[in-house]
């Protein structure tokens, strides 16, 4: 079989369930090279069309389906694990200047859905685990965060204004869909779910074997994080999307493009293969 491009994230999340197909411990998978990037990195690679597997931000997903398919396994899904806006002790954000990990992240989707009526004022870019240091030396009002900068930022001095999550559960009882899995499109969509699917099977069933792999691209987060950040955002939703999950989508996308946000989906755009059996 080709060998076939994959670019995910260094996160713990994506480690933990991409060790197996990685390290070809997925039998009559195809060969993978993997490249590591931060999110706001891995939406523009899905945009230039580089990678024929690359997790992506749902938010950028109605740019994305022309040239790639979504797979049924791989997601991340959750509750409880939404992105938070921190400051360092400003409670008001009108004409604050707020730092985000990217503009087609849904991290930003989700700020800009719950802070379209408060008028904050300048909008930048920066890597994810930047975005805490510069709130905290006063570079920015406020930051836009995710991964596992919801289980450190007390110890950057700074305050949760909002859960985007909380907010977004409590609005739509769904859960928050953050990142998924696309595959390029006229490849194998149905074998190529069915692998990162075994892939995640076997990182919940031997937990210990994907620990090195995790930890080196950890970026020096201390174990207990690491099993916290896993815990939270690998889920059944990541062994198959569901008829709840791609609700969650739906909804998410669906309000970002009567808001003008997005644009709107085909119909069946959310139509994954082959479903969990």
């Amino acid at each position: 079989m080709d060998t076939l491009s994959l670019a995910i994230s260094p996160c713990p999340n994506d480690t933990f369930a991409f060790h197996a197909l990685v390290h070809g411990l997925v039998p009559g998978a195809p060969p993978v090279s993997t490249t590591f990037a931060d999110i706001d990195v891995l939406n523009a690679r899905a945009a230039d069309g580089v990678d024929d597997l690359v997790k992506v931000s749902y938010a950028a997903l109605p740019w994305l389906l022309g040239r790639y398919s979504l797979l049924a396994a791989g997601s991340a899904l959750g509750r409880g694990c939404g992105p938070l806006v921190l400051t360092a002790g400003r409670t008001d954000l009108r004409g604050a200047s707020v730092v985000i990990p990217g503009t087609r992240t849904t991290a930003y989707l989700l700020f800009r859905l719950w802070a379209e009526k408060i008028g904050v004022g300048s909008v930048e870019v920066l890597p994810f685990d930047q975005i805490m240091p510069a709130v905290r030396d006063g570079g920015y009002d406020a930051g836009l965060v995710i991964h596992e900068s919801r289980f450190t930022y007390p110890s950057y001095g700074l305050t949760a204004v909002a859960d985007l999550g909380d907010w977004w559960e409590g609005h739509t009882g769904l859960p928050i869909p953050l990142g998924a899995i696309l595959a390029r499109r006229g490849l194998d969509t149905a074998g190529l779910s069915d692998a990162v699917r075994a892939s995640v099977a076997a990182a919940f069933a031997d937990r210990s074997a994907s620990a090195p792999f995790v930890i080196e691209h950890a970026q020096e987060m201390a174990p207990d994080v690491v099993n916290a950040h896993i815990e939270l955002y690998v889920n059944d939703f990541t062994l198959d999307l569901g008829d709840e999950g791609r609700a969650a989508v739906g909804e998410l996308l669906g309000r970002a493009a009567a808001a003008g946000l997005v644009p709107a989906l085909a119909p069946g755009a959310l139509d994954t293969w082959p479903p969990r059996v």
